[in-house]
């Protein structure tokens, strides 16, 4: 990355946070009352909704401006997700988030807004996401390694011992 590139990351990281702590989304009790419905709709706070809806009322217009651009403002190609399907990893994933989430009441953002607060939840969820970023790293690398040696093993079986020359 260039330093446009971090500028605007930092820039863009900093606006986030900021909307987040003003909006008291940085406090678990927000994101968990959104879910709490054990009273009916007496106990259930939209807050989360209100500021979800007020982020796409400001994001949805601006990407349609941005998109119709050759290239983005500080890099030379835009980088989209080109994937469409939804496999297994991506509904075990959104699980696990989605679980996390409800029962911490962070998500990544807020939980980094919040351990600059100096929140001790907010070092334990950030602490425990880190160390579950890390085993799937290596939960992957092991992946990759049994397949490459899959790939092998059936190579070897598929390819003659002479090397595939008549004799």
């Amino acid at each position: 990355m260039n330093q446009k590139q971090y500028v605007a990351a930092f820039g863009t990281g900093l606006l986030f946070a900021v909307g987040l702590a003003l909006s008291g989304m940085t406090l678990p009790s927000k994101v968990v009352g959104f879910f709490d419905f054990s009273q009916g709709l007496t106990s259930w706070d939209p807050s989360l909704a209100f500021v979800m809806g007020g982020g796409m009322l400001v994001y949805l217009p601006v990407w349609r401006l941005v998109k119709g651009r050759a290239r983005p403002l500080f890099d030379e190609r835009w980088r989209l997700p080109t994937r469409k399907d939804i496999d297994g990893r991506l509904v075990l994933g959104a699980a696990l988030f989605g679980i996390g989430w409800g029962l911490g009441g962070f998500c990544p953002g807020p939980a980094l807004t919040s351990v600059g607060a100096l929140s001790s939840k907010a070092l334990v969820m950030v602490s425990a996401m880190l160390v579950g970023m890390v085993a799937f790293q290596q939960l992957e690398k092991v992946r990759e390694r049994a397949k490459a040696r899959r790939d092998a093993e059936r190579q070897a079986t598929t390819t003659p011992a002479n090397g595939g020359i008549a004799s």
